[in-house]
């Protein structure tokens, strides 16, 4: 059985108020000519097929096209809602697109009923679990302690009553402890929503959304297929690719990776004004690429975006790194954010802003909403 692993679309997206459609589109049109050439069995989406939950009429026509189109290429398509979905809107039609091979993920019952599938190695069952937490999977197991997000899939996954003597595929959307993380994803502070990967022991492909980075997270049967796009200029080394993966007798897994090209790279470009403006510095790539510009000049030049902006068009943001930018770094600290507690670093904030220490009445407040926030009930 073979499959290509997909994930993390985000039709719609803008950034830095730049419209990404264009190159979405284009990137779609490079994904359905891999999938010509791949003819695999089926092509999975693992959630974030929107980057809103109420997605634009011009990111719906691009997925319908999307969804059409790859239809025509392979038997199955296996879709499932990320946290930036709506649960509800993915799994709209999902019964009448089932009997076509498009399989849209319901909403989460409590249950899971599997997809099965065969071939010349017997059957192959696939579990759609969309993005879920915490709050989302307590109401149906109410004897159970489900406080974590690895509690939730642990009681998800154990509600399924799966035979792990056959060869199993589960399709989620969720943190898994140890994945590299990028700048674009929506990733909690202090690591509440990790989800210890021990949750998909048995699994024969653990094929996942979420983290951008293209990445096996423990083993090779748990993947990150990662974004077809760069969403952030943390992603600017990243090779984005879809993912192959062929299952054939039960213990047997082949992955590899086919590279896509975009349209418009994302990547930084460091100098003075005067270096990165001159024809001989931009003739070292493409001027279309979408630009973060790192100046290292000692004094702002005046007008500088809209200067830059006539060389390179698509140049999304301007950074000064010089003498005063690395002071002002340093006096902030420098400790890893997702290393720390939401708490120690709202006390930071506060003390920060208000030139004062928290009182334990505060504290606590804080604390409490923190923890409302997390199981989504505030």
């Amino acid at each position: 059985m073979k499959l290509i692993h997909l994930s993390d679309l985000h039709l719609g997206k803008r950034l830095n108020e730049f419209s990404l459609t264009v190159d979405q589109e284009y990137i779609l049109n490079e994904i359905c000519s891999v999938i010509a050439r791949e003819k695999p069995d089926m092509v999975i989406i693992a959630g974030d097929i929107y980057d809103k939950p109420v997605p634009s009429a011009e990111a719906v026509r691009l997925f319908d096209d999307f969804l059409t189109r790859v239809s025509s290429l392979t038997e199955h398509i296996f879709a499932i809602s990320g946290n930036h979905d709506s649960a509800e809107r993915i799994a709209f039609g999902s019964h009448i697109m089932a009997k076509s091979g498009i399989h849209m993920s319901p909403v989460y019952s409590g249950s899971t009923v599997p997809t099965v599938l065969a071939d010349d190695y017997g059957e192959l069952c696939v579990y759609m679990l969309p993005f879920i937490k915490p709050l989302s999977v307590r109401r149906f197991f109410p004897e159970a302690n489900i406080e974590s997000y690895t509690d939730a899939v642990n009681a998800a996954v154990d509600a399924m009553d799966i035979d792990f003597t056959k060869r199993n595929i589960i399709i989620t959307h969720q943190f898994v402890t140890g994945a590299q993380k990028s700048d674009s994803e929506e990733i909690s502070v202090g690591g509440s929503d990790n989800v210890d990967s021990s949750a998909f022991d048995g699994f024969d492909y653990v094929a996942l959304g979420h983290i951008h980075g293209p990445q096996n997270v423990g083993s090779e049967r748990i993947r990150y297929c990662g974004t077809p796009l760069k969403y952030s200029f943390s992603e600017e080394k990243q090779t984005k690719s879809v993912t192959v993966a062929e299952l054939r007798e039960k213990g047997s897994l082949e992955i590899r990776t086919v590279p896509l090209t975009p349209m418009r790279d994302m990547r930084e470009i460091r100098g003075t004004f005067e270096e990165i403006s001159s024809a001989e510095f931009s003739r070292s790539g493409n001027t279309e690429d979408y630009i973060r510009a790192v100046l290292t000049d000692e004094e702002e030049v005046p007008e500088a975006m809209g200067k830059l902006r006539a060389v390179y068009p698509n140049i999304m943001m301007i950074e000064y790194d010089n003498r005063r930018t690395r002071s002002s770094h340093d006096s902030m600290g420098t400790a890893e954010a997702e290393k720390r507690q939401p708490i120690e670093l709202f006390e930071e904030f506060y003390r920060f802003s208000n030139g004062g220490e928290m009182s334990e009445q505060q504290r606590q407040l804080a604390q409490s909403l923190i923890e409302r926030i997390w199981r989504g009930e505030a």
